[in-house]
């Protein structure tokens, strides 16, 4: 049993010291071919960032002089320049440049804008790059006379190591930079406020909506006019009234029911006086 278990524990190791000289030696391999690539990008965007600097400050509008060409017809043009640029810089021949349009677009506008502002270039520095599993970037700094700056470039990590991003970037100071965080703060701050004062108002002007609806609504409201009030008929008992109050009547009637009775006047007093139906008289 133990016998086994040693020659089991020799051949594990073995196993092991095997699979781990298999992973050195592929580690090596694909280092070495990464290394080659790297190698190849950093030429590439020191041949580029020198090619574009010298046009634009040899032009006055560079970016413009490509403007009749789309991004597959610039490519073509920026790979051409590429090539007869370092055939003067280096006397051999070489072939152009893997690259798409759009970053050979940005390139110009970028560096016809950053050494303006940098002024008259003085010194290109070393490149260096990074790897990641699609891309391989290189960083060139450039120091100017005003300002100094860094020219990013991306490329494919592939055998054709196409261009597919050129940039230079200013490098800012601390102070630049804490001034412009300190604006955007305050622009975003002050948006936040503005709207909210807005909002506000917008809300305040609610309260004067019913008030305005009920004037117009007044204002619309057709006008009733009254019906008229049918007159109403004369009351017996107003009449009464009315020949009760005539002293001369009452003086009359008394005096002779006073002769008809055969008394005095002062022995009755009359209260009220009613007219007769006329159809009683008539009958009588």
């Amino acid at each position: 049993m133990k016998n086994f278990t040693k020659k089991f524990l020799k051949t594990l190791l073995m196993l092991t010291c095997v699979f781990a000289l298999t992973a050195c030696g592929q580690d090596e391999t694909i280092s070495a071919n990464q290394q080659l690539k790297q190698k190849n990008a950093e030429a590439q965007a020191q041949n580029v960032v020198h090619m574009t600097a010298a046009l634009v400050l040899s032009q006055a509008d560079t970016s413009a002089m490509f403007d009749e060409y789309n991004n597959v017809e610039l490519a073509d043009v920026f790979s051409s320049l590429y090539a007869e640029y370092t055939r003067g810089a280096t006397g051999a021949s070489e072939a152009g440049i893997s690259c798409e349009g759009k970053a050979v677009r940005t390139a110009f506008s970028s560096f016809e804008s950053g050494i303006e502002a940098m002024g008259s270039i003085k010194d290109f520095g070393q490149p260096v790059s990074t790897v990641s599993d699609d891309t391989i970037t290189v960083q060139i700094p450039i120091t100017g006379e005003n300002a100094s700056g860094s020219v990013e470039l991306i490329f494919t990590n592939d055998i054709y190591l196409v261009m597919t991003s050129c940039t230079l970037n200013m490098n800012q100071t601390k102070g630049e930079l804490m001034a412009k965080a300190a604006l955007n703060t305050l622009l975003g701050m002050g948006t936040v406020f503005v709207v909210l004062i807005l909002i506000s108002l917008i809300i305040s002007v609610f309260s004067f909506i019913p008030k305005l609806q009920e004037k117009l609504t007044k204002k619309n409201a057709p006008v009733q006019t009254p019906a008229p009030v049918p007159a109403a008929a004369p009351a017996v008992e107003e009449a009464e009234e009315e020949l009760a109050d005539d002293t001369e009547l009452v003086a009359v009637i008394a005096a002779a029911v006073a002769a008809y009775e055969g008394t005095a006047v002062e022995g009755f007093q009359v209260r009220s006086i009613r007219r007769a139906n006329a159809g009683k008289w008539k009958r009588a």
